[in-house]
């Protein structure tokens, strides 16, 4: 709370001040919603505990491997790059509490930096609030889902390396390389730099941050990279947009049923696994996508670093396998750092993932047992959230390939900014 504190006090007119009280305000209410949800998760419409459960049985349970130096190799579970180790032993840290209380007090710690950090960049010149407005209001649509899952550490280096990067390219580099062996996909944050030498830096701290950080987890622990194998063997979630089609099939004949696989409920049954390769081949084509964006772009503004880091992590999440509630956390934080930006092509696609967070929260925790007795309503539900997040991905890359390919009269890249009347772009 004192870190707020601190943002109040720096020099601002009276009304970004304001503001800054007021996005403090509305920061404690909805976390203390959220931990009072989390507390009676127990509730049928919260989930009746599996959502705490992830962290008291799961994540405990590898806390313990993990303390005596070795990642749980044969645990179909184990799923997650070895960054992840350090997090889930991070709870020791706090000795006074259980695991369960230490885990989500430090995951609320992270969540008050990701909002400080966001309303820091909000106030300065020719820079906005509305992405730590939208974090702080966006995140509680998940409800108590984020507080039980580590995907709000793992995002808070995606964010702070997309935020640092106009003082700090080197910084940049080491906190997305520190992402990436969290969960892989803060990688995604160096996407868009802009040619030249503040990017060499960036791409330069990112591979020896990542080199001598894997080193120092290969020397502390044992089976390092045994996630690899488990992630290889996931099939098609019921979640996923393969998994969707898969559930409206049944309905149409198809034979398939629902297991519990690799942590998560997948399909089996025929024609399984060429869903799972097509999702594969579309995750490749995403790449291929933002690879040819990458060597077509010719302009930049500040905010093209940001649009194309949310472009690729929606592009693969849609195309992904797998497609788990705890995801939209980070699509809204980097909708989040890319609203700090008036200059920000992202908008839309920032207002369709919030759309989809609040249909994610209903399929799950609310009406899971229908996603996954692939019911009417549930599949209903699927295609809803599914949706939009496929329109969010397509709106995303289009406006980000037009942002760095067109050019306004006056010369400068077309974004938001440049479609907006004269004088309603305000830095807060």
């Amino acid at each position: 709370m004192s870190a707020f504190q601190s943002v109040t006090r720096l020099p601002a007119r009276p009304s970004t001040r304001h503001r800054l009280l007021g996005l403090t305000a509305a920061w404690l209410l909805t976390r203390a919603l959220m931990l009072w949800l989390l507390a009676h998760n127990g509730l049928p419409l919260l989930g009746r505990g599996s959502v705490a459960r992830e962290v008291w049985k799961l994540y405990q349970h590898w806390y313990v491997l993990l303390s005596h130096g070795a990642f749980p190799a044969h645990d179909t579970l184990w799923q997650y790059p070895p960054g992840a180790g350090p997090v889930l032993l991070s709870p020791a840290l706090l000795p006074g509490l259980t695991y369960f209380q230490a885990f989500v007090v430090l995951t609320v710690a992270v969540d008050a930096l990701v909002t400080l950090a966001l309303a820091h960049a909000g106030t300065r010149p020719d820079s906005s609030l509305r992405g730590a407005a939208y974090w702080t209001l966006g995140l509680p649509l998940l409800l108590h889902v984020p507080l039980a899952r580590y995907d709000v550490q793992a995002t808070a280096l995606a964010v702070l390396s997309l935020l640092a990067l106009s003082r700090s390219p080197r910084a940049c580099g080491a906190l997305a390389a520190l992402g990436a062996l969290v969960k892989v996909w803060p990688v995604l944050a160096l996407l868009g730099l802009a040619r030249g030498r503040p990017t060499r830096s960036a791409l330069t701290w990112a591979a020896a941050t990542g080199a001598v950080a894997l080193t120092v987890l290969a020397v502390l622990f044992r089976n390092p990279l045994a996630f690899a194998r488990q992630q290889g063997g996931r099939g098609v979630q019921i979640e996923s947009l393969g998994g969707t089609a898969l559930a409206l099939a049944t309905h149409a004949g198809w034979p398939g049923r629902v297991r519990y696989r690799y942590g998560a409920l997948e399909f089996t049954g025929p024609y399984v696994s060429t869903v799972a390769h097509l999702s594969l081949a579309l995750s490749a084509s995403a790449f291929g996508l933002l690879l040819l964006w990458r060597i077509r772009a010719r302009h930049w503004t500040p905010a093209t670093p940001y649009d194309a880091a949310l472009s690729a992590v929606l592009l693969f999440t849609v195309t992904s396998r797998v497609i788990s509630p705890q995801y939209m956390v980070w699509l809204l934080g980097l909708a989040a750092v890319c609203l700090t930006s008036p200059l920000t092509t992202q908008r839309p696609a920032a207002a369709l993932i919030a759309l989809a967070s609040l249909v994610s929260v209903i399929a799950y925790p609310a009406l899971y047992h229908q996603v996954a007795s692939c019911t009417w309503k549930g599949c209903a539900l699927m295609v809803m959230r599914n949706g939009l997040l496929a329109a969010a991905a397509l709106f995303s890359f289009a406006r980000l390939w037009r942002s760095t390919k067109l050019m306004t009269q006056e010369g400068e890249p077309e974004s938001d900014a440049h479609r907006l009347p004269h004088g309603t772009l305000s830095p807060s």
